[in-house]
């Protein structure tokens, strides 16, 4: 089974994009990560693929969108993040 495929948008100084990155690394995923930060049309790539949310990071595993750091870590919670990264359905 291939690994899945991991985008997450972030800006430079932003907490939150630090942890998720972090939580990543630790379940020794590989990830695409897109600095929004200076990039206008990175930002409208990430608006567009997040239905208009805008805060950063936000996280595709595999062109889901599962939201920002909180979901996550709620994933990571549950057990469910295991399975996404997987690649394995819910």
């Amino acid at each position: 089974m291939t690994s899945p495929q991991i985008d997450i948008y972030t800006s430079m100084f932003c907490s939150y994009c630090a942890l998720a990155k972090r939580l990543l690394k630790s379940r020794g995923v590989s990830f695409n990560e897109i600095d929004v930060s200076d990039n206008k049309e990175k930002r409208e790539e990430m608006l567009a693929r997040a239905e208009g949310r805008r805060t950063v990071p936000q996280i595709f595993i595999d062109d889901i969108g599962i939201g920002g750091y909180d979901e996550l870590y709620g994933l990571d919670k549950k057990g469910a993040l295991d399975t996404l990264l997987a690649g394995t359905e819910q």
